[in-house]
């Protein structure tokens, strides 16, 4: 008789078996999956800080903006070309060809391939009439500038704003005043003799109207004092394909900011300005314009218009100021006053005085006011809002017309070497809560100002959108100077990039992902 066995354990065995490799192959294809998942979400990361290290070197070298230059070189920018370099990096991070000997040891468990790589949105530094330039620009000095100056700038504003410094027109008003007095010259009156009495009247300004008419520059440059014959042609910078619509355009809108955050934005970039552009007293030889600030407060087409345009406005606040100080002192008034009766009992035309009295304190206000801007361009400071112990000329000396003679007084101070310190405190969150600052002068605890100061004050007069612009149209040309970058155009560049990509596998799975990479915090 055959001797039966019992099969049980064999067969639970085989069940067993089956459920635990059922159990290992799904997880081993879990685990495919996620970390398909995962090598795709990683080089989709480094595919993208990959194309935003190709940042443009000689906009990083001169200006401190990072921004991807989307032509590479050539002369045709576009996103095609941005695409191809990150579907490059894709393809090498998702493929062990380059692994040292991959094939041998390693085997390609995700076996990934980028199937579709394209960038759906950029964020062009032109966009929003250069608001993404100007964004830019303010990061690059956000952490160096402290607050005390944008208070200082808005009191010096405010002042000549409440004095209305920028709109009374001294030179006009003299004009006027020298004509009213002309017309007495010379008039025929009537006395009961043989022979009509002609008045004569010596107006003593007549010396200073004639330095006036020599211009500016002559006025207050050395004869040694070398002036830029820089010229900037606008025939297809940015402004000019702007205005033609003919600027490649971005898709990535910018968040709106608060009414504080976009002066204290306007504020860091022209700081930013006046940090990385030229300006009379500190010029860059490589620039195309040598007075790259003046250019963006006036616009002409060369340095020495735009020079020239600045220094009569600086000369024309003075006048205006200076005005009023001799309005409101009462010895120097009555120095004018006194010498207007002199000429007009001379004269005998006592009528005449009052007229006459107040061309003569605007002509001393001009004498005063050349000074002044000769002060500022050899890199000192003058008071917004002059005193008896700032005044310069005395009456004697604003009339003789020699303003050429320059001469040293203790009032002026230059402050190249000054130093500032800041210390910021923060709560545990990083919050901004409280700030100190050190100054080795009392430059910002005084009125005094110097040429940048009144930089700084044009460009903030300045449309914000047109400054932009001009500042684009410098950074432009400056760029095209260099080697291999005379194509070279801002609308082309790149500040952020928001990037489709689709990756499938060789096992039957795909993934798509969408990812933003920014240069500024968003």
């Amino acid at each position: 008789m055959r001797k039966q066995e019992n099969a049980y354990l064999t067969v639970y065995l085989a069940l067993c078996i089956t459920l635990i490799l059922s159990l290992c192959l799904t997880l081993i294809e879990g685990a495919r999956r996620n970390g398909a998942r995962l090598e795709t979400e990683i080089a989709a990361e480094i595919g993208l800080q990959s194309v935003l290290a190709e940042y443009h070197r000689e906009l990083f070298n001169q200006y401190n903006l990072f921004a991807v230059d989307s032509s590479y070189g050539t002369n045709l920018p576009g996103k095609i070309n941005t695409e191809k370099h990150l579907e490059y990096y894709l393809k090498k991070n998702l493929d062990l060809k380059d692994v040292f000997l991959g094939s041998l040891f390693y085997r390609d468990f995700f076996a990934l391939y980028a199937k579709k790589v394209s960038l759906e949105r950029v964020s062009v530094l032109t966009d929003e009439k250069g608001a993404v330039f100007r964004k830019c620009a303010a990061e690059a000095v956000k952490d160096d500038i402290g607050l005390n100056l944008l208070m200082q700038l808005q009191n010096w504003m405010q002042v000549i704003e409440i004095n209305g410094l920028e709109e009374r027109d001294v030179e006009e008003e003299k004009e006027r005043l020298d004509y009213e007095i002309q017309e007495y010259d010379g008039m025929e009156i009537d006395i009961g003799e043989e022979e009509p009495y002609i008045f004569h009247i010596s107006n003593p300004t007549i010396r200073l109207e004639e330095q006036r008419k020599k211009g500016i520059l002559k006025l207050v440059l050395d004869e040694n004092s070398e002036l830029s014959a820089g010229v900037f042609r606008t025939e297809g910078s940015v402004t000019d394909r702007m205005e033609q619509g003919q600027t490649n355009r971005g898709n990535i809108a910018l968040k709106p900011l608060s009414e504080a955050d976009q002066l204290w934005e306007r504020f860091l970039f022209q700081e930013y300005l006046l940090r990385y552009m030229g300006h009379y007293g500190k010029v860059d030889e490589e620039d195309g314009l040598k007075y790259q600030i003046e250019y963006l407060v006036s616009d002409g087409n060369s340095d020495a218009e735009n020079l020239r345009s600045v220094l009569n406005r600086i000369c024309a606040i003075r006048e205006a100021a200076n005005t009023l100080h001799l309005l409101s002192d009462t010895e120097k008034r009555g120095e004018a006053e006194l010498a207007a009766a002199l000429v007009c009992d001379l004269a005998m035309v006592p009528e005449v005085a009052p007229v006459l009295e107040a061309a003569i304190i605007l002509g001393w206000a001009f004498a005063e006011s050349i000074y002044d801007v000769k002060t500022l361009i050899a890199g000192g400071s003058v008071p917004l809002l002059k005193d008896t112990e700032s005044w310069h000329y005395s009456l004697e000396n604003a009339l003789s017309g020699k303003l050429n003679e320059r001469e040293e007084t203790e009032n002026e101070k230059t402050y190249e070497n000054e130093e500032f310190y800041e210390i910021r405190e923060f709560h545990e969150n990083g919050e901004f809560y409280e700030i100190e600052e050190f100054h080795e002068s009392e430059k910002f605890h005084k009125n005094d100002l110097t040429y940048e100061d009144y930089l700084r004050i044009f460009m903030m007069c300045t449309d914000l959108d047109t400054l932009t612009a001009r500042a684009m149209n410098m950074v432009e040309a400056d760029i095209r100077m260099t080697s291999g970058n005379g194509a070279f155009r801002l609308d082309g560049c790149y500040a952020g990039l928001e990037a489709y990509i689709e990756v499938e596998s060789r096992h039957g799975f795909q993934f798509e992902i969408t990812r933003k990479k920014f240069y500024f915090p968003q």
